[in-house]
């Protein structure tokens, strides 16, 4: 076995892909989300063998990670934290209004923080390392992404927030990176494809092939190529890595 990897929001889209991909490489995995049942359904989809679990983790209760991060670190050994939880709420910059802006960054900002803040503690505690995974956005790179201003803001908060946690991280020997996805076929995709077309006056379908055209690989990205990426950051390919926000997003945005 890989060790144990704990996943936040993993009922669902990119979590749940990354669940699947990091227990195909033999990886305990321990799928939280702030939906018991999904995260039961993520759990049902795992080779039981490996002896895979499921908790109940709402990112904005910084309390919850400390939580899980101890327990799972006194039980099986807290060996990588993905902190991959997100949400959005489209509206024009002008209209957003400051209740939007704190839930967004509740869960995008204040939520990787404290997560990876309980993740690092129990690392250092154990004294073997470990390494930390942040789900940033292809919109931490770049802000020209209309109708996402606070998400915009929150994402390049954790494009920072992995630098600064990988520079004070590393005497512990706990590699930090972020992953900066492009346009992700999930379910909070598809409500962003209807509200953006309502937006802009145009529909969802009409939306979607704007994606496909500004994504030079033409086609939308599936969660499982932000997975893979993710089981790479995990893997001892890239334990001289950190600091780093890689982007997978088929060519939308390069840098």
């Amino acid at each position: 076995m890989t060790g144990t990897v704990v996943l936040t929001g993993a009922g669902s889209g990119i979590g749940r892909a990354t669940a699947v991909e990091l227990a195909a490489r033999g990886w305990r995995v321990v799928v939280t989300d702030i939906d018991a049942a999904a995260a039961a359904q993520t759990l049902s989809m795992l080779d039981p063998g490996i002896g895979h679990e499921a908790a109940v983790l709402d990112v904005t209760r910084p309390a919850d990670a400390v939580r899980v991060a101890d327990d799972v670190a006194d039980r099986l050994g807290l060996d990588a934290w993905v902190s991959n939880a997100g949400t959005s709420i489209l509206s024009k910059f002008v209209d957003v209004t400051p209740a939007n802006f704190d839930r967004v960054h509740a869960i995008n900002l204040r939520g990787v923080f404290f997560c990876g803040q309980a993740a690092a503690n129990a690392m250092i505690r154990a004294g073997r390392g470990g390494a930390i995974v942040n789900v940033a956005s292809m919109a931490g790179k770049v802000g020209r992404v209309p109708y996402f201003s606070d998400y915009v803001a929150s994402k390049f908060g954790v494009v920072g927030l992995t630098q600064s946690m990988a520079f004070e991280l590393a005497a512990d020997q706990i590699i930090v990176n972020s992953v900066c996805p492009g346009y992700v076929a999930t379910a909070m995709q598809e409500r962003e494809l209807a509200e953006e077309g309502r937006l802009r006056g145009i529909t969802a379908a009409e939306m979607k092939q704007l994606m496909i055209e500004d994504t030079p690989l033409r086609r939308i990205e599936q969660p499982e190529d932000v997975a893979r990426v993710v089981a790479f950051l995990l893997s001892p390919d890239a334990r001289f890595m950190t600091g780093e926000a890689l982007a997978v997003n088929g060519g939308a945005y390069m840098d």
